[in-house]
């Protein structure tokens, strides 16, 4: 059928149809997120700007004075100060190296769950652990309270059943606290971080378990020479995240379990520096110290990408 005199004046007047490339397309996908990003992670480091004035509240910035490096140099100088970052170090330090030491974990809590047979239980195990993360740690907290205060369910129980005179202090004492918060946030978090190790599992070719089947190879041979192998590249990728974060704990979960009597080993890098600005009202130096964290993570970051790309050929970012 030949085209209309219409069809053809709007083919002359609009001329050729341009194809939008697929990878525009996707970038109009992202660009939302990218927008996101920028105004929530980067337009704040406006206010890194604080961490060179006097600052007091409720002055304008423009009314407070000019001090250059002034906070700085009193994170150095100052013998105080300089106690107590360490100590604060110290806490980071030990909460960050023993989530890593506890970062197998995930991947074998990953394995487990895809060598359960039976259906039900395994959609219920996974269920179970993965439901915490969604849980705010101000309503872990109410829990933790309600079962280990000194009134709380678990005392009860043994103050009745004659095993003790008096109530432990669970949640107001000093006493082994970097393992309780350990053990909180491995509870918490366990069945999310193991989403991605069970996403690389179905993404092994299932051709390698059939042929060591047939070679005669048992379920743990399986595991040893297939799955945990296939699995490695991811938790090295995961690792070297971690490392790159090493001086970033968090803030939530340390906020709702400080308490006068554990403060000694429960504050953290980021609960020290919202303590400092909003706790004590010093934001200049809160802000110095925050902004001195983010470099030293930057420079983490850059150093296990190129330790990725001299041992293992790839880079991370």
């Amino acid at each position: 059928m030949a085209p209309t005199n219409d069809a053809i004046f709007y083919k002359r007047k609009n001329g050729p149809q341009k194809k939008i490339s697929p990878g525009f397309k996707l970038f109009l996908w992202v660009l939302p997120f990218l927008i996101l990003v920028f105004v929530f992670s980067y337009l704040p480091l406006y206010g890194w700007i604080y961490a060179f004035f006097d600052y007091r509240p409720p002055l304008k910035l423009s009314q407070c004075k000019f001090v250059g490096w002034q906070w700085f140099r009193f994170l150095f100088s100052n013998p105080t100060q300089v106690g107590q970052m360490m100590r604060v170090l110290l806490n980071t330090f030990a909460m960050s190296g023993l989530g890593i030491l506890t970062s197998p974990l995930a991947m074998f809590f990953a394995v487990f769950l895809t060598e359960i047979h039976a259906k039900w239980f395994k959609k219920a195990v996974q269920v179970l652990t993965t439901l915490p993360n969604f849980i705010s740690w101000v309503l872990v907290y109410s829990v933790a309270f309600s079962l280990f205060s000194s009134t709380g369910m678990v005392n009860n129980i043994l103050q009745s059943a004659g095993a003790i005179a008096e109530p432990i202090k669970f949640l107001d004492s000093d006493s082994h606290t970097w393992l309780k918060m350990l053990l909180w946030g491995t509870w918490k978090g366990l069945g999310w971080s193991a989403i991605m190790y069970l996403a690389t599992i179905s993404g092994i070719d299932q051709e390698l378990y059939e042929a060591a089947k047939v070679d005669g190879a048992g379920r743990f041979d399986l595991i040893w020479h297939i799955t945990l192998p296939g699995l490695l590249p991811t938790y090295f990728v995961l690792l070297m995240l971690s490392v790159a974060n090493f001086l970033s704990n968090g803030l939530d979960q340390y906020f709702v379990f400080q308490n006068a009597f554990n403060m000694t080993h429960i504050q953290v890098l980021d609960l020290y520096v919202y303590n400092l600005g909003l706790g004590n009202g010093n934001y200049a130096l809160a802000t110095a110290l925050s902004m001195m964290k983010s470099l030293v993570s930057v420079v983490l970051l850059f150093f296990v990408n190129t330790l990725s790309k001299v041992m293992r050929g790839e880079s991370i970012v």
